[in-house]
């Protein structure tokens, strides 16, 4: 974790660490790019502003430099539009804005480190009411069967299995139609609002299925918001 505010790095720490991961503090990314050039890490969590260089540096010599893939959480107390897709452009494969919330980012941590982010994978997927059988490409809902196409059930099961992570056009694009570049990016679209019908996926439902700026979508489950904690932003 590369955060310069110290109070809330060991609020962060805490977090992470009930939640059973091992957790590095950096305050400095000198320090944190020394470390990182020779260790290797399951994930990063990034703050947008740091004294010398900032977290988008910071991001580009991780995905350019070192060629290293891990996934990467942006912290950001900037939500303007422009910041945001910046940070997903440069290779972020998530943001949260500032002030953070305890369930939110570990829901989040969860979701950019969840393994098996293709279509295949395990024969069966169950969330919910929904049930995804990959062996037979049979999807139900509350025990019924969903009359969906195949490159429909395809991007539904892709979406359930990340759940909670924000994934870009470019990236459904190639898992469900793989590397075509006759298939444009309003294919997406067209078969996020089908399977968002056919799913019900609205929140009264438990779900939401929601755009991200220009960049992509978010399959979320619904939880209650209160009570939770809040971390005191730069």
């Amino acid at each position: 974790m590369l955060e310069d505010d110290l109070l809330q790095s060991e609020m962060l720490a805490i977090w992470l660490r009930d939640a059973g991961h091992d957790v590095h503090c950096f305050p400095d990314a000198r320090d944190f790019m020394r470390i990182v050039a020779r260790e290797s890490f399951d994930f990063f969590l990034l703050d947008s502003v740091l004294p010398e260089l900032s977290g988008q540096d910071v991001l580009e010599w991780l995905r350019k430099d070192r060629n290293n893939d891990a996934p990467v959480v942006f912290v950001t107390a900037r939500d303007a539009e422009e910041d945001v897709v910046a940070a997903l452009n440069g290779g972020a494969d998530d943001y949260i804005v500032k002030p953070l919330r305890h369930r939110e980012l570990l829901a989040r941590v969860e979701a950019v480190t969840r393994r098996g982010r293709t279509v295949g994978g395990e024969p069966l997927i169950e969330v919910g009411p929904y049930r995804f059988d990959l062996a037979h490409k049979q999807a139900q809902m509350d025990g019924l069967p969903l009359d969906l196409t195949e490159k429909e059930f395809d991007l539904a099961a892709f979406l359930f299995r990340n759940i909670g992570r924000l994934v870009s056009r470019g990236h459904l694009l190639e898992a469900v139609w793989g590397r075509n570049p006759m298939v444009a990016t309003r294919t997406v679209d067209t078969h996020i609002s089908r399977v968002r019908t056919k799913l019900e996926l609205r929140p009264e439902r438990g779900f939401r299925l929601a755009p991200a700026y220009n960049f992509g979508y978010r399959l979320e489950r619904m939880e209650a918001e209160a009570g939770e904690d809040l971390a005191t932003p730069d």
